[in-house]
């Protein structure tokens, strides 16, 4: 049994609720939406990621004898429902925002229609498919934007990430919007990331000289040459970086970066930019790491901090700021008619829904979300990406990706591009046919309980 794949990784309320569909002959097609009821605080759009992960799993989805030898032992499940979950494969059709699409509060960000058991089933899954990577994709385009192109960025999370797979995923997430790579070293075999390292402090303190500890280094790894300075004395370790590297270029070796992991980055940046300067050294770069987030790299970047790269970690695979949405995965029609929630607070839209955008200038004017059948004229969001099962087309490459979410960064209005929430939010509005279908449903479940 592989953890992250089965469907058994999911609430028992999916099962128990799939076991009275069961018995009471409910399965006709139902139109489940996910999205965000509101943006967080610190946020003023989201970067819509991790719908790769969920194609891959409606894909594979399916209960082994094993997984349902199990839920027959459990005694909670009639022979019905194992027979219905072991010839269970999901058969449905699924809308989308491609991955990278910047995206904001009541748009759905995946659409899913099947028969309800299967599109019930789905639900836990793809909620944490989607909500992590979104998550993780959104804190780095920000890092993206306060870099603005003066630094480059990695990913050094994997560590302090809330499991392997979130480790794993979030690179991806950050390499989508933006970021030139990452530390983790699967996300390249699995994804083609690029992958950079450094060093460890405890390499350099098993050498009995830092000095030695660079010089092993470089001579192990000529094409990876980035050293840790910071371990004793920073600019002293500069300095011996100045040494190091004319003994090194005797040999066709070039010292590539230094990196600053503590201290005060802005003071320490500019003293060993001198220093590397002073020692003909003008082409090494520096690189920071060191809880950075969007506002540390932005305030290091405008004041000056002759800085080239940064490694981002524990801010950004956390999402530290905004560690989840307030997202929901909800019924929005079953068998023809429209569905709604009417709870205080938790209002939801009805029926299938589109989102058109509308464009001035190159810059995004605002969003319509609508009826499917209610033509509009702009630009629709959400495309088919299955349909009766199956894939439309094959997966994207993570370069193309990453290339349309700068185009649709860079297509932010200018108020969205900064860190600090805008004086108005950016407009989204309800059509009038999902108004009118909105006000009907509400009346027709009136008196309900």
């Amino acid at each position: 049994m592989n953890p992250l794949s089965s469907p058994l990784l999911t609430d028992l309320y999916q099962l128990t609720m799939i076991q009275a569909y069961v018995e009471k002959g409910l399965n006709a097609r139902a139109s489940f939406e996910f999205f965000a009821r509101s943006l967080p605080e610190q946020r003023s759009f989201l970067v819509a990621c991790g719908l790769e992960s969920c194609i891959q799993f409606l894909e594979c989805m399916r209960f082994t004898d094993s997984e349902l030898d199990y839920l027959s032992r459990s005694g909670r499940f009639s022979p019905a429902t194992i027979r219905y979950l072991g010839d269970l494969r999901f058969s449905g059709d699924v809308y989308a925002m491609p991955e990278g699409s910047i995206c904001f509060a009541d748009e759905p960000l995946i659409r899913i229609e099947a028969p309800i058991g299967e599109a019930q089933l789905v639900e836990t899954r793809l909620i944490n498919l989607i909500q992590y990577q979104t998550l993780v994709a959104s804190k780095a385009a920000r890092c993206v934007l306060a870099a603005d192109g003066r630094a480059t960025l990695i990913d050094f999370g994997l560590r302090r990430a809330h499991g392997a797979e979130a480790g794993l995923l979030a690179a991806r997430a950050s390499y989508i919007a933006g970021f030139i790579g990452t530390s983790t070293v699967l996300a390249d075999a699995l994804f083609g990331i690029p992958i950079f390292g450094t060093m460890a402090h405890s390499f350099i303190q098993a050498h009995d000289s830092e000095q030695d500890a660079f010089i092993d280094f470089c001579l192990a790894n000529p094409n990876n040459t980035t050293l840790l300075i910071d371990t004793y004395d920073t600019l002293a370790g500069a300095r011996t970086v100045v040494e190091v590297s004319r003994t090194l270029a005797s040999q066709g070796i070039r010292v590539q970066r230094v990196r600053l992991d503590s201290g005060d980055f802005l003071a320490l940046s500019r003293e060993v930019r001198q220093i590397l300067d002073r020692g003909g050294c003008q082409d090494i770069q520096i690189f920071v790491s060191g809880n950075m987030d969007e506002f540390s790299i932005r305030d290091l970047l405008d004041a000056g901090a002759p800085v080239d790269g940064f490694g981002v970690g524990t801010k950004l695979i956390t999402s530290a700021d905004a560690p989840y949405l307030e997202c929901a995965y909800k019924l929005t029609e079953y068998a023809g008619r429209a569905r709604m929630k009417t709870s205080t607070g938790k209002v939801s839209l009805p029926g299938r829904k589109q989102i058109f955008r509308a464009h001035h200038e190159g810059r995004m004017a605002g969003d319509t979300i609508t009826l499917m059948d209610d033509p509009h004229g702009a630009h629709p969001l959400l495309v088919p990406v299955m349909i009766g099962g199956k894939r439309l087309a094959p997966p994207r490459t993570l370069a193309d990706i990453a290339r349309a979410t700068q185009d649709q960064l860079a297509a932010l209005p200018v108020e969205l591009r900064r860190l600090e929430p805008p004086s108005a939010p950016y407009p989204v509005r309800v059509s009038a046919a999902l108004e009118s279908l909105r006000q009907a449903t509400a009346h027709a479940l009136a008196g309900v309980s």
